[in-house]
C-alpha cells in the first residue's frame, strides 16, 4: 500500500484511525536546520477533531512525540520520525462495518483489493492518516517561509450551495483571519448560512461537502519541472490523495474553457518598483509549463459529502447480500473546516520537494531566490 510521497523531501505516513498511533517518517531534510515544534503542533491543532460543534466529538488533543532526528533543537540530518498516539477511540461504533460496507466509502475497494482490512475507524482510508501528513507540512512551511518567503493560506470558499463571495482584492491577508471563523470562511455572511446549514444537517444525521480555495503568496519563478513533472500535476495528486477529495483546480480552472485566448491570456510586464517580470491577470493560477511564473499560486479543492451518516442507507455485505445500514460512530457532518489545514500542508510538501530539487539542480537559482541568511551552513 503505496505511504511514500517525495524525490527529495520525502515522507512516509503510517498508522490507522484506531491503531496505536498515527505519524509520519521524514527523510531529506539538512541537518542543522531548527526544529520548529511549536509550529508543527499549531498545525495539528488546527487540523484536529473536536474542535467545535461543527466537527466530529472525537476529542483527541493530537499532541506531536518527536521520537528521531532532532538534537538539542535542531535536525541531525537522519530521518525525522514524528507520532501523535490515539487516545479517544470507541472501536464497538464499527462492529457492524466489519461485515457491512459504507456507501461511496473506501470499505467495498480496500476490501476487493486487499482481500482484509481494517474495519474499526475506516482504517487508513480516514481521515486521521491525514496528522502525518500535517506534521510533516508544519516543517516544509517554515522553511518554506524562511528560505523563499512563501506564505500559505487556505480557506473554506464554499459548503454544499453556499458560495463565499471574496475577490481576489479579499483574499485573507493571514492564517489567523481564516481562523477567526469556525467555518474557515472568512465572509461573515456566508459564513453564518453554512453554520446553520451544516448545524441542521448534522442534527438530520446527514452530511455535506464543498470546496477549499487556498493562494500562495510569494513564489519565485523556477520550481517544477516539464511533462511528467509538471508542478500542478504534483499538486493534482497530492491534494486528490486526500480522503474525500474529489476534484481540483488551478487558475481560472474549468471556467476558463469559457474564455477566447485574447481574455484567458496573462499578458506579461515589468513591475516599474522591482524590475520583476509579471503578468497582469493570474488566470495561469501562477503555473505555466508546468513551472511556477513568480505570480500567486491559486488553486482550488472539492470535498465530497462524509460517507459515514446517521440515515438509513442501502447497502450490501461481504455476502454479496443487500442489507440497510445506519452507522454509529462520531464524523464530521462536513469536512471542510479541518480540510484546510490539511490542503495547506500537501500544498507545501509539494513545494518544499520541488525547492529542494531545483536547489540541487541550479545553484545559481538558489542563490538568486533563496534567503541565504536563514541557511545554516553544513
Amino acid at each position: 500500500m503505496p505511504s511514500t510521497w517525495g524525490k527529495i523531501f520525502k515522507v512516509s505516513t503510517y498508522g490507522e484511525s484506531h491503531g496505536v498511533s498515527v505519524g509520519v517518517v521524514i527523510d531529506g531534510i539538512p541537518a542543522g536546520l531548527p526544529f520548529p515544534i511549536e509550529e508543527i503542533q499549531k498545525d495539528l491543532s488546527r487540523r484536529r477533531p473536536g474542535q467545535n460543534e461543527l466537527t466530529t466529538p472525537r476529542d483527541e488533543d493530537d499532541l506531536v512525540i518527536v521520537e528521531s532526528g532532532v538534537f538539542q533543537g535542531k535536525t541531525t540530518g537522519s530521518p525525522i520520525l514524528l507520532k501523535v498516539n490515539n487516545k479517544n477511540t470507541i472501536s464497538a461504533d464499527y462492529n457492524e462495518m466489519e461485515h457491512v460496507f459504507r456507501p461511496s466509502h473506501a470499505d467495498y475497494t480496500y476490501s476487493e483489493k486487499y482481500g482484509h482490512r481494517a474495519h474499526v475507524g475506516g482504517g487508513r482510508a480516514s481521515v486521521r492518516e491525514t496528522i502525518g501528513r500535517v506534521a510533516a507540512g508544519g516543517l516544509a512551511r517554515v522553511i518554506l517561509e524562511k528560505e523563499l518567503g512563501i506564505e500559505t493560506i487556505g480557506w473554506v470558499d464554499s459548503v454544499g450551495p453556499i458560495d463565499a463571495s471574496i475577490s481576489e482584492s479579499q483574499y485573507p491577508l493571514s492564517r489567523q483571519v481564516v481562523d477567526g471563523f469556525d467555518t474557515r470562511c472568512p465572509d461573515p455572511v456566508a459564513h453564518q448560512k453554512m453554520v446553520e446549514l451544516i448545524q441542521k444537517l448534522r442534527d438530520e444525521g446527514d452530511s455535506v461537502g464543498g470546496t477549499v480555495k487556498l493562494i500562495v503568496k510569494n513564489m519565485p519563478p523556477g520550481l517544477g519541472d516539464p511533462v511528467y513533472d509538471k508542478l500542478e500535476a504534483d499538486l493534482a495528486k497530492a491534494i486528490l490523495s486526500i480522503s474525500a477529495c474529489k476534484g481540483f483546480e488551478i487558475g481560472s480552472g474549468f471556467a476558463g474553457t469559457r474564455l477566447t485566448g485574447s481574455i484567458h491570456n496573462d499578458e506579461f510586464y515589468v513591475e516599474p518598483k522591482t524590475g520583476k517580470v509579471k503578468t497582469r491577470t493570474n488566470n495561469s493560477g501562477g503555473i505555466q509549463g508546468g513551472i511556477s511564473n513568480g505570480m500567486d499560486l491559486v488553486l482550488k479543492a472539492a470535498f465530497k459529502p462524509t460517507s459515514t451518516i446517521k440515515k438509513e442507507q442501502k447497502t450490501v455485505n461481504d455476502q454479496n447480500e443487500e442489507t440497510i445500514l445506519k452507522a454509529k460512530g462520531r464524523h464530521d457532518p462536513c469536512v471542510l473546516p479541518r480540510a484546510v489545514p490539511i490542503v495547506e500542508a500537501v500544498v507545501n510538501l509539494v513545494l518544499l520537494d520541488a525547492y529542494f530539487f531545483q536547489r540541487a539542480l541550479q545553484p545559481k537559482w538558489f542563490l538568486k531566490y533563496a534567503n541565504l541568511n536563514s541557511i545554516p551552513e553544513q
